[in-house]
């Protein structure tokens, strides 16, 4: 399969523009991986940073460990697979789960409930794959220090059930090579959200029983296709630059790609999401969602949509990555940073940090019921009241984040179509904290156009996180009242709803929305 693309916006593509024709004459240069192509200042960072132009070709000398790796997990019986990993450690494996029609337990959250809801009642039959790449991240090491419990309670060897995927040298490689653990290293010069096709997303896929090469075959032909006229890299980076100033829509409903959507809405948002420009995705469940408002509107089937595009998941996993660095280019953009997405961290290690004793101190509420206590600069004497005057503020796109436990308060989902519909104004939706890692950056670093709406929860269940004085149900906290500190330092105007009762908390808010 080629890759295809369609749709009513082709017409408004100008292959004599400046930026069509600055795009393609800069694209021999990008497959020859010139740090050069985005400024002085992100020199640097694309210096180390280009070898995913390369993964379509090099990653041909993993598939030795890799088969060797689907060996062992078959000949262990290691069926059930864990996840343990954000943004692009997590993003592109489940993308080729669905895709595959495979299973995959991700576990991307901190959120207490959904921590043990990943626990299996037998580790007998369980692979855990940890995947990161310094071994910092507070979430990954979190989590893999709480698996390691589990395995040594549960009488066996972390070693026979944990399989480590980093950069080589970092200090989680030392760590877990000093542990016995089996470790694959990925490219250190590859950054997070383009290492679908490097170590993160092949080796789960191939535990998972997908095979890596034609991953790497199909994007190795498609990207022969993009540095000569006609790229569909650069026609739709040249589109994504000059059909809309902010807010693009995808939809892979019906697609042989699901869930790419929320891989590419990483990918773009955490690239060009800095220095007040960027191209916000808004991912959506069809053509016609209110979700989207006036957005440009990307589908991966079908005919509906201003462009369809088409292609197996290899050549979509290299097509985007091409466009996302291309688009960064013409917005003048580093795309291989991320500052804000750090200064998240930072707060919530600053809040931990207060938290001395290990346990939340939480401000007092603005205004509560019995199922909710609300946090808010705005003044009301109701629910709806607040809804709706932070939906006044007038803003360009209103961000959903709830930290809440995906998969089990999906009662929530419904909330983004009720506020689009009620605002006009496009509408994210992201678990909190895996959008930290995605949305997140272009929620600071992006246009400051946006409303944002915070949904935080008490917990029934918590665990504790080994060798630390915090639980996950700590943790989480501090990391939603982290980033609202982020948010509120901007005067971006935003609305925290924590619920005190899960359940009858949500049904109270879409029943606030709904009646605005």
């Amino acid at each position: 399969m080629t890759i295809s693309i369609a749709g009513p916006a082709l017409s408004h593509l100008d292959s004599q523009s400046d930026v069509y024709q600055d795009l393609l004459s800069i694209a021999p240069r990008l497959a020859a991986k010139d740090h050069t192509l985005w400024g002085e200042d992100a020199q640097a960072e694309a210096s180390i940073r280009l070898n995913w132009v390369d993964l379509p070709t090099a990653s041909r000398e993993l598939l030795p460990q890799l088969d060797a790796l689907s060996a062992w997990a078959r000949s262990n019986n290691l069926t059930n697979i864990i996840l343990c990993g954000m943004g692009g450690s997590s993003l592109a494996p489940e993308v080729i789960a669905k895709t595959s029609k495979k299973s995959l337990t991700v576990l991307d959250s901190t959120d207490p409930a959904q921590v043990l809801a990943a626990v299996p009642s037998d580790f007998t039959n369980t692979v855990i794959v940890v995947g990161s790449k310094s071994g910092s991240t507070i979430e990954t090491a979190s989590q893999r220090a709480f698996f390691t419990e589990k395995l040594v309670a549960a009488g066996l060897k972390p070693e026979n059930h944990i399989v480590i995927v980093t950069d080589p040298g970092s200090p989680l490689d030392k760590e877990a090579r000093s542990a016995g653990l089996r470790v694959i290293n990925a490219d250190s010069n590859v950054g997070g959200r383009y290492s679908a096709l490097s170590a993160f997303g092949l080796v789960p896929a191939a535990l998972m029983g997908v095979d890596p090469s034609v991953l790497i075959d199909d994007a190795a032909a498609a990207a022969q296709t993009f540095t000569t006229a006609g790229s569909p890299a650069v026609s739709l980076a040249t589109l994504l630059f000059t059909q809309t100033e902010q807010n693009i829509a995808f939809f892979d409903a019906g697609s042989e790609v699901p869930g790419l959507s929320d891989w590419i809405e990483q990918l773009i948002a955490e690239s060009t999401g800095k220095n007040q420009v960027g191209r916000l995705p808004i991912v959506i469940e069809s053509a016609d969602s209110h979700v989207a408002g006036s957005a440009l509107r990307i589908g991966f089937a079908g005919t509906s949509g201003d462009l369809i595009v088409t292609g197996t998941l290899g050549e979509q996993f290299i097509l985007w990555e091409w466009v996302t660095a291309l688009l960064s280019r013409a917005l003048k953009v580093d795309p291989f940073n991320q500052p804000n997405v750090t200064e998240a961290k930072e707060r919530t290690n600053e809040i931990l940090s207060e938290w001395s004793d290990g346990k939340i101190h939480s401000p007092s509420p603005t205004f509560s019921t019995t199922n909710i206590d609300l946090f808010s600069t705005d003044s009301a004497d109701s629910l709806a009241g607040y809804i709706r005057a932070l939906l006044a503020h007038p803003s360009h796109y209103i961000a959903v984040m709830a930290y809440l436990h995906r998969g089990a308060d999906d009662a929530i989902l419904p909330i983004r179509e009720a506020i689009a519909e009620k605002s006009g104004r496009g509408t994210t939706f992201g678990w909190g904290p895996r959008f930290l890692h995605s949305t997140g950056q272009f929620h600071k670093g992006g246009q400051h156009n946006g409303l944002f709406l915070q949904i935080t929860a008490d917990s029934k269940v918590d665990a504790l996180i080994p060798a630390k004085n915090f639980s996950f149900g700590t943790l989480v906290m501090a990391q939603a009242l982290g980033d609202a500190k982020a948010l509120e330092a901007r005067k971006f105007p935003t609305l925290r709803i924590h619920l005190k009762n899960r359940s009858a908390g949500i049904s109270e808010i879409l029943e606030a929305i709904n009646s605005l």
